[in-house]
């Protein structure tokens, strides 16, 4: 059987720490194939791609990654415990012998693994650690951090590991394949240069977050991303087809949310507690993004949450759908290939008929019977034509449609 590398990304965009990361995973694992699983258009820390997932996908394969599958939306823009969960089914269906390589700040997979099993398995120690934090008010992220030092007693060990950004979603990786009984095996590779949330460069690394930032400012950003990356930027710059943020979209966010009733709000994911009534009442108070989340936002609710609700309003994506698209298998949606992919691709169908491959997304609409895939695609293609909105110029509906799959 074929030997998989498979790699969950976002590539926003794909710079030269993914290089590194990507490299080194394949010195390790040695694979016949290497697999990425790339988010959509909108992203898990609830905002947007900074290019398309075409343009993205695109520089996947010029860096040498072989298969491209899109994370469906309803997985991608989730909690990290639902996007990691989304994530290793999606591998998991594949039935291949495949090695996931996550990037963490730790670069110990003992540690993640330590964590990995308490944060499953949750001793009722660490269930009243936890209680007591949030019964503080602290939200989720920070009370379950502060829980798990207390409760492993090993501060030096163990301190930052849930700080950091890779770590937390090396760590549901590991959760969700042990919840899932997968047969997949797991690589972590050390984070190399800036962190995840680092504004700053350090030779030629800078992390996606600082790259966006410097393109809002029109920096010169060159040096930070491979050539081939960087040529897909430019052209997706030069016609005007970058979108920076989801400010973009907020007058479509704060017409939704003033349209909904307090009904329809508290419906949508990640709502809870009575949230819906700052919502509601942010929203007609608020004229931008910044100020609404300003008057939402808490101890206990974090911006990244709120993020990710205002998506959910965008998107009408309610609680019922992410349930429903965690009872299924999703499809596998192929972003771009190379001849290489298209080999592993043709080896995927015939190993596992059934498998829901979508290659033309009007072909699997005509075929497909399964109501739950129909809804996430349908989600999908929500997201690019609303995605497109936010280009300067050519900002075209259905281009999950007309848009080829990347083929190189």
């Amino acid at each position: 059987m074929s030997k998989i590398l498979g790699i969950i990304s976002e590539y926003n965009p794909f710079h030269n720490g993914h290089l590194y990361h990507l490299n080194e995973s394949k010195k390790i694992v040695d694979p016949d194939y290497t697999i990425a699983i790339m988010s959509g258009n909108f992203v898990q820390r609830g905002n947007t791609a900074i290019i398309d997932k075409w343009g993205r996908a695109e520089m996947a394969l010029r860096a040498g990654v072989d298969l491209v599958i899109e994370l469906p939306t309803l997985y991608s823009i989730s909690s990290a415990e639902n996007f990691a969960t989304g994530c290793i089914k999606i591998l998991n269906s594949l039935k291949m012998d495949t090695t996931l390589s996550f990037g963490s700040e730790c670069g110990d997979m003992s540690i993640l693994q330590k964590c990995a099993d308490i944060l499953l398995d949750e001793p009722p120690e660490y269930v009243s650690i936890l209680k007591h934090e949030l019964d503080k008010g602290l939200s989720f992220p920070k009370a379950r951090e502060n829980a798990l030092m207390m409760y492993l007693n090993d501060i030096r060990k163990y301190a930052n590991v849930l700080s950091g950004s890779n770590n937390i979603l090396g760590i549901e990786y590991l959760k969700a394949m042990k919840e899932t009984k997968s047969k997949i095996s797991a690589v972590t590779v050390k984070r190399v240069g800036t962190d995840y949330n680092s504004v700053e460069t350090l030779n030629e690394f800078a992390s996606a977050t600082a790259i966006r930032e410097m393109l809002m400012k029109n920096a010169d950003v060159s040096k930070l991303l491979p050539k081939a990356s960087y040529n897909v930027l430019l052209n997706r710059l030069k016609y005007g087809q970058v979108v920076t943020d989801v400010s973009k979209f907020e007058k479509e966010i704060l017409f939704k949310l003033r349209t909904m009733t307090l009904e329809e709000i508290s419906e949508l994911q990640d709502v809870s507690e009575g949230l819906e009534n700052k919502i509601k009442e942010a929203a007609n108070s608020c004229n931008n993004l910044e100020d609404l989340i300003l008057m939402i936002k808490s101890k206990r609710y974090t911006q990244t949450r709120i993020n990710r609700i205002l998506l959910y309003a965008l998107l009408d994506i309610t609680k019922e759908d992410i349930q429903e698209a965690f009872k299924t298998t999703s499809y596998i949606r192929v972003l771009g290939s190379n001849d290489h992919g298209r080999r592993l691709l043709s080896e995927l169908v015939k190993k596992n008929k059934r498998l829901p491959v979508v290659t033309s997304v009007k072909r699997f609409e005509d075929r497909n019977n399964n109501k739950v895939l129909k809804m996430m695609l349908e989600k999908d293609i929500l997201a690019t034509n609303i995605y497109t909105l936010g280009y300067e110029s050519n900002s075209k509906a259905n281009l999950d449609y007309t848009k080829k799959m990347i083929a190189l």
